[in-house]
C-alpha cells in the first residue's frame, strides 16, 4: 500500500529528569532529507535517530524537534569541559588578531557556547533513553499519519484510474464508427472529384490511410499502463517514482491518441484523459 510523504506527529513524555517534547513533521522531496533540532544534552543521539529514521521512511523532508525542560527544582552537576573551552579561546584569541584595538570576552557568553559546559548529572543516561523512546513513538504515529494519507491518495488513484479506464473503453467501442466515417468520406470525394479510380488500389490506399490513423497500439498502451498503475499502488514498496514515470507514459499515450485522432469526440476524450492524468501527477507528487 503507498504511503503519502506529508504527516505530522508529536509525543511528550515526563519523568524525573523533566518532560521531553517531540515533534515530527515531513513534506514532498525527491529523496530523504531528515533535519534534526535537538537540544545540547541529547546531541550525542541524533547518529543513531537518524539511523533509525533512515530505516523506517524512504522519502521526504523530514525535520525532527525535541525539547527537553527540566523538572522543576532539579539540579544538575555542571563542569567545564577543558578541552572545548580551550578550543573556543583559541578560535577567540585568532578572530580578535585580525581586528585592532583591545577586545574583552563575556565570561557568560563563553559558559553558554555548546559543549563548554557538560553535563554531568545523574539522569543523564535516563534521559537519553527517554530520547529514544519518544521519538520512536512519534516516529510510530507519523508512519501511522502517513499511512492514512496514502489511503487516500490510493482511493483517489483508483478513481481516476476507473475514469481513464471508461475514456479507453470508449474511444475503442467508436473506432468501427470512426473508420466508417474515414471510408465515406473519402467515397464522397472521389464523387464529387467524378474520378474514374482503380478499385483495388483505392482499397490499398484507404487501408493505409486507416493504419496511420489507427490507435489500437495507443489504447492497449493506455490499459498496460492503467493495470501498471494499480499494481503499484497496491505493492508493498515505495511507489512515488515508478507512478511518476508511469505519468509520463500515460501522458505520452494520450497526446499520440490526440494527434492521430480524426472525430472530434475521440479527441474530447483524449482532452479528457489527460486532464485526469494531470490530476493523478498532481497526487503521486506527494506518494513516497
Amino acid at each position: 500500500m503507498i504511503a503519502s510523504m506529508t504527516g505530522f506527529a508529536r509525543r511528550e513524555i515526563s519523568g524525573s529528569w523533566g518532560v521531553l517534547v517531540c515533534e515530527l513533521r515531513s513534506v514532498n522531496h525527491r529523496f530523504l532529507e531528515p533535519g534534526f533540532r535537538l537540544p545540547d544534552e541529547l546531541r550525542a543521539a541524533e547518529g543513531e535517530l537518524r539511523q533509525r529514521l533512515s530505516r523506517e521512511i524512504k522519502r521526504g523532508k523530514v525535520d525532527c524537534s525535541i525539547s527537553h525542560r527540566r523538572a522543576q527544582g532539579a539540579e544538575a552537576a555542571l563542569e567545564v569541559d577543558p578541552a572545548a573551552l580551550e578550543r573556543l579561546l583559541a578560535s577567540v584569541r585568532d578572530v580578535a588578531r585580525t581586528f585592532s584595538g583591545s577586545h574583552t570576552v563575556n565570561i557568560l557568553d563563553v559558559l553558554r557556547w555548546p559543549g563548554v559546559i557538560r553535563d554531568d548529572s545523574e539522569g543523564s543516561d535516563e534521559l537519553l533513553k527517554a530520547a529514544h523512546a519518544v521519538f520512536g513513538n512519534t516516529l510510530e504515529d507519523l508512519i501511522a499519519a502517513r499511512a492514512r494519507e496514502g489511503q487516500r491518495l490510493l482511493e483517489l488513484l483508483e478513481q481516476r484510474c476507473n475514469g481513464l479506464e471508461a475514456l479507453v473503453a470508449h474511444v475503442r467501442t467508436r473506432l468501427p464508427e470512426v473508420h466508417g466515417r474515414v471510408r465515406t468520406r473519402l467515397n464522397e470525394r472521389l464523387a464529387e472529384l467524378k474520378a474514374n479510380v482503380d478499385q483495388e488500389r483505392l482499397e490499398q490506399e484507404l487501408a493505409i490511410l486507416l493504419q496511420r490513423l489507427d490507435v489500437d497500439e495507443e489504447l492497449d498502451r493506455l490499459t498496460g499502463h492503467i493495470a501498471e498503475v494499480r499494481r503499484v499502488i497496491n505493492a508493498s514498496e515505495p511507489a512515488g517514482r515508478r507512478l511518476d514515470f508511469l505519468m509520463q507514459e500515460l501522458n505520452r499515450e494520450a497526446n499520440t491518441l490526440s494527434s492521430k485522432s480524426q472525430d472530434l469526440d475521440t479527441t474530447r476524450s483524449a482532452v479528457d484523459m489527460k486532464v485526469i492524468i494531470e490530476q493523478m501527477r498532481e497526487q503521486v507528487q506527494n506518494v513516497e
